[in-house]
């Protein structure tokens, strides 16, 4: 009789475990697209999932107030999205896509995802997660109350950086790099605290930058990533046919996203000038000089790196 009600009793609790309903926090407001996508992600998961597993999405970091890598590690949240580049104790590898005009393209940035996953995947575990997806925000560029067409130009610039990459370029180009909350940078601008910011065309519409600023020099700085990772105790009380489930929507998601911030680019320099600002592309003479800033920081940034983010670069350059 015992046995039979722990029989009972351990199958109750199976299904029990077998459904669940998880939040998840994402950094930007509902009409951004990374917030977009992690709602596809959740009616995929649900989807094939068969409704075992339901995802929460709450916009506008609502439920993490700091780190959400730390966040997700301690379970505050099962689930979260952060961007990377800027996200504390990602270390070296973290800010590998931030490198400054190592990848040209968007496909330069996925194959350099691709080839840095098992690292990215490496931190993940040590903080206690999964790296679900990735995707790449659009390309930094440079806006400017001024156009800048060579390093002389950078004379006088007080920009808003999103990392130590970036601030480091800024300096090296002959700026001055400022570090500041996003929720501060437009009324930064407004009194002249920074005129300047390195960031997204997307990022730069959603800002309207124009009315603050008047030139985006399309440099390609680079195209950092913005990552989802999921708390290890949650993903492990999963069933392989969850796992499997949230693996297929992360996949699905991730591919539909990359295709999504191209679209997001195009549509955002459409909208900055017909804000009147001046969208313009990198001289030669400005992207010649800015590849002799980055290959300095790539050399810099590989001295003391660890031996899988050395070979990332190596097999990177082949």
């Amino acid at each position: 009789m015992l046995k039979k009600i722990s029989a009972m009793l351990v199958t109750a609790g199976a299904l029990l475990a077998s459904t669940m309903t998880l939040d998840m926090n994402c950094v930007y407001g509902p009409n951004n697209f990374h917030t977009k996508g992690a709602e596809t992600f959740a009616k995929l998961v649900e989807k094939y999932s068969n409704g075992t597993i339901k995802i929460r999405v709450h916009a506008g970091n609502a439920l993490v107030k700091g780190n959400p890598l730390k966040a997700v590690k301690n379970g505050v949240v099962p689930i979260s999205d952060m961007f990377l580049p800027f996200t504390s104790g990602g270390g070296k590898v973290f800010g590998i896509s931030a490198l400054p005009f190592i990848a040209k393209s968007y496909d330069d940035a996925y194959r350099l995802y691709e080839l840095s996953k098992p690292a990215y995947q490496k931190v993940c575990r040590k903080w206690n997660q999964k790296l679900l997806y990735a995707v790449s925000w659009p390309p930094s560029g440079l806006y400017t109350k001024w156009a800048v067409k060579s390093l002389k130009d950078f004379k006088g610039i007080k920009a808003r950086t999103y990392d130590k990459n970036s601030a480091k370029f800024i300096q090296l180009a002959g700026g001055s790099a400022v570090a500041l909350p996003w929720a501060e940078v437009y009324s930064a601008l407004r009194t002249g605290l920074v005129n300047a910011v390195v960031t997204s065309s997307v990022s730069g519409k959603d800002g309207k930058f124009w009315e603050v600023l008047s030139h985006f020099t399309k440099i390609n700085y680079a195209y950092p990533l913005q990552g989802v990772s999921i708390n290890l105790d949650y993903w492990n009380a999963m069933t392989p046919a969850q796992k499997k489930a949230i693996m297929r929507a992360a996949r699905e998601t991730e591919e539909m996203q990359w295709k999504v911030s191209k679209e997001e680019d195009a549509k955002a320099l459409k909208t900055l000038q017909a804000h009147g600002m001046v969208v313009e592309d990198a001289t030669p003479t400005l992207k010649k000089e800015l590849d002799g800033i980055a290959e300095k920081m790539l050399n810099d940034y590989l001295k003391d790196a660890p031996k899988d983010v050395k070979e990332i670069f190596k097999k990177y350059r082949q």
